[in-house]
């Protein structure tokens, strides 16, 4: 399947492109603060629908949005990425985002305490602040595959938000290197609920992270149970900022079941995400027995612009695992990708329903493989129904056996 970058006409100069979204990013700060605007509607309309406010901007509005606005077609050429990486303005709108994360947070903590809720509204509260501080995920992804040391910690920062520092490693050394294979928790089988792959992607997750950390540190001859290993020092700035707004507002019945419930459904956000990502691919095994360089094709790529907009980028996923250190702003989309059919907020809803998301990911993982499910990785509980549905697996060799 070829990957070629898509036409940047009429800006194909380096000098002449124009990045139009270039005040539109202001859109990744602002999503944050999402939970803050339903607070405000709350307090003037007094209608108590809109602590879901997150809830119903995130699983409908903007997957309609991406119906209206469609694909993007502003993509800068490989020649102009130079130019927008020493851009500072964008680094900024990254740094101003994780101050909006925190206060976030802390207003909604407030709020739960100082004001008269029903456990419904306690609930829809904590399930929209856990949408956009899952989202510090985001920010945290972003940051933390920069090289500057204030870059890394900044997602340091923004990781403590949800308790989910070791995502910084996880990720980095563990996510990148694994994709698309069996070795990798965060990449999900065909045929895998979201709900089963969960049990096996976070604690696998920790897992590798803890890891990989481990044999760092003993190649440095320096202890696990030491701030040199990266997962402690964010996981320290959790447990102070959550110590402290126990201590600031007092242990609440409320706020007890409040924090637990974002947290919770901020890491079902990176779940999600995952768990889209590079469902069913598979990078095949070469004949030395290591697995094919990662390309854009392992990854799928969703280029949905009123999603990306809020998500600095995320699914332009396929140029980020091609280019892991890029920055958002210079990410490109390419012809003959793998293409989810919604953004990530239309796909994560559509996640929780598996008979659907099967119905509608399945053909499409099928046809990524040409028909061969033996390129394809397959939940084993599910293998013997879907070669019924699809054919057994071809005895072709693989493409990368080819090669």
């Amino acid at each position: 399947m070829s990957t070629i970058a898509r036409d940047p006409s009429p800006y194909t100069a380096p000098d002449r492109y124009v990045d139009r979204k270039r005040y539109l990013w202001m859109l990744s700060v602002v999503w944050p603060a999402a939970p803050l605007i339903g607070l405000y509607l709350v307090s003037v309309t007094g209608w108590s629908v809109f602590y879901a406010f997150t809830l119903v901007v995130w699983y409908a509005v903007i997957p309609a949005m991406d119906v209206l606005f469609g694909n993007d077609p502003n993509n800068p050429p490989e020649a102009a990425v130079a130019r927008l990486e020493a851009d500072r303005y964008y680094r900024i709108l990254t740094y101003l985002t994780v101050p909006v994360h925190y206060a976030s947070l802390i207003v909604s903590a407030w709020w739960v305490v100082t004001k008269p809720m029903s456990w419904w509204e306690v609930v829809a509260l904590a399930l929209s602040l856990g949408i956009v501080n899952g989202l510090a995920l985001n920010t945290g992804h972003e940051l933390g595959h920069k090289k500057e040391a204030f870059d890394r910690w900044m997602a340091k920062i923004v990781l403590a938000v949800v308790g989910y520092g070791h995502f910084f490693i996880e990720h980095n050394k563990g996510h990148h290197r694994d994709v698309a294979t069996p070795e990798d928790p965060a990449t999900s089988r065909m045929g895998e609920s979201i709900y089963k792959f969960s049990l096996r992607e976070i604690p696998g997750a920790f897992k590798r992270a803890w890891n990989l950390e481990k044999v760092r540190l003993e190649r440095l001859n320096k202890g696990i149970w030491s701030l040199d290993n990266e997962i402690i020092p964010p996981l320290l700035i959790t447990i102070v900022l959550y110590t402290s707004l126990l201590l600031a507002f007092g242990p609440d019945p409320k706020l007890l079941v409040f924090l637990p419930i974002q947290i919770a459904f901020g890491w079902w956000q990176l779940t999600s995400a995952n768990y889209i990502e590079h469902y069913g691919l598979l990078r095949e095994k070469m004949a030395d027995g290591r697995y094919e360089r990662a390309q854009p094709r392992h990854s799928w790529n969703s280029n949905h612009i009123a999603s990306n907009l809020i998500l600095f980028h995320l699914q332009r996923h396929s140029d980020h695992h091609a280019h892991p250190t890029r920055s958002y702003q210079s990410l490109r989309d390419f012809e003959g990708l793998p293409e989810l059919p919604s953004g990530y907020p239309g796909m994560f809803f559509m996640a929780l329903i598996p008979p659907v998301f099967r119905s509608v990911m399945d053909r499409r993982v099928v046809g990524w493989a040409d028909g061969d499910l033996g390129k394809i990785q397959i939940d084993g509980a599910r293998r013997k129904k879907i070669e019924r549905k699809f054919g057994a697996a071809s005895h072709r060799p693989t493409r990368a056996a080819a090669e």
